[in-house]
């Protein structure tokens, strides 16, 4: 145990506990974006200019004690990231990110050995647990190249764009996907000239499965979110012979489940992403009487809320992912435009779309962790990149078949 001694008042020789209040506090305001932490100290923590990530000593003690005091209240605005170095916290490996984002918060550790590592000993009201890593690496996969086809192309952490790699599974277009069990990915339902419901499920090294029954009705042109925190992802809206809004959930080991009676209004070729904690939001496309701009947003739980009247340029054929860890951007489509969603679900006036456009029936990504990228659409095979601040980079140029009506989410938590 590490720790300052405070009294000794009955003057006892042997091995002296460290006092309740025997931590050493480091005088110096800590104001910068990163801090080494040691054991037996506590820190005053300003965050008013910028976030602050904590990693904690590599090495500790049963008993070792950290104090970290939120100085100015400014944690809800920038908040303390902890890197347990190694070591577990609450039980989970270092992988996990750990977040504290409450203004005021006093966070108090104490180590307690090897399984479960640094535990908060403070109000369990204000000790927020950690969240699985997000998904690193994407893939895009079916489509129509000419011929309707099944090829897929990865996307590594950096946004780079793998050359075509051979189909696996039923050749078809306008499928949705979604990323489920946290690294791994899901292709269902699309169009051969029929509408199907088979899936292909995506491990996490990014192989395609060979086709799976699906369930509920065959269509094609919905689109698809993770939710919640335990890996569960939903597919709904799309266009089953007409416009419909129903949806299937998928279940965190790629399950399909039955069609769920729909909510909002029924439309195809829109696009979906998560935001927030563990929700999502599936916008515009197009309805029986034309473009729409319409939202509904997904709950914690897969409930698809009624509809919210929309914002910018109606249109359809566009996609949306999820960049900077908790918000959303919708893209491309005819009339192209973009449009970006905030942590909370509100969806941004348009802003001029960059690169090639319009472009229908494109398809886009998470990766990196907190990026995105866009891909193909109307026989293109550029990509755009989007940045963790929500800025749409320029053309990159084609790598692979050039494509429409494909689809794409992250797999894999490895960079």
């Amino acid at each position: 145990m590490s720790g300052i001694v405070q009294n000794n008042t009955v003057r006892s020789s042997g091995t002296i506990a460290v006092a309740a209040s025997g931590l050493n506090w480091d005088s110096a305001v800590i104001t910068g974006s990163t801090l080494s932490a040691e054991a037996g100290n506590g820190y005053f923590i300003n965050t008013t200019s910028n976030a602050c990530t904590i990693t904690l000593p590599s090495a500790a003690a049963a008993g070792d004690q950290i104090v970290f005091m939120d100085y100015a209240r400014t944690w809800g605005t920038n908040k303390i990231i902890i890197d347990s170095n190694g070591l577990n916290y609450q039980g989970d490996d270092d992988s996990f990110t750990v977040e504290y984002n409450t203004s005021g918060e006093t966070l108090d550790i104490v180590y307690s050995g090897a399984t479960k590592g640094w535990i908060p000993q403070n109000d369990d009201t204000v000790a927020n647990p950690g969240v699985a890593p997000v998904t690193q690496k994407g893939i895009f996969a079916f489509g129509n190249t000419g011929p309707i086809t099944n090829i897929s192309s990865l996307v590594n952490s950096s946004g780079v764009i793998s050359a075509d790699v051979s189909g696996v599974g039923t050749a078809r277009q306008q499928c949705m996907s979604a990323t489920y069990g946290g690294d791994t990915a899901i292709f269902a339902y699309g169009t051969t000239g029929s509408f199907t419901n088979i899936r292909n499920l995506v491990n996490n090294s990014g192989v395609v499965a060979a086709d799976a029954t699906g369930a509920g009705t065959p269509k094609s042109q919905g689109a698809g979110v993770a939710y919640g925190s335990a890996g569960q992802a939903v597919i709904a809206f799309g266009n089953s012979g007409s416009y419909t809004n129903t949806s299937n959930l998928v279940s965190n080991t790629g399950v399909l489940g039955s069609d769920v009676t729909g909510v909002g209004s029924a439309r195809g070729t829109c696009g979906g992403a998560g935001y927030g904690d563990g929700l999502g939001i599936i916008g515009y496309g197009y309805t029986p009487s034309g473009r729409t701009a319409i939202t509904n947003k997904i709950s914690s739980s897969g409930v698809v809320a009624t509809d919210t009247s929309g914002v910018g340029t109606v249109r359809g054929g566009l996609d949306c992912a999820s960049y900077g860890g908790d918000k959303a951007i919708f893209a491309y489509g005819d009339p192209a435009s973009t449009n970006l969603v905030s942590n909370t679900g509100v969806v941004a006036a348009d802003v001029s779309s960059v690169g090639t456009y319009p472009r229908e029936g494109i398809g886009a990504t998470n990766y990196g962790g907190d990026k995105a990228i866009f891909f193909a659409g109307s026989g293109s095979g550029v990509s755009n990149l989007v940045s963790n601040s929500g800025v749409v980079a320029s053309d990159t140029a084609a790598v692979g078949s050039v494509r429409q009506n494909v689809t794409g989410a992250g797999y894999s938590f490895n960079a």
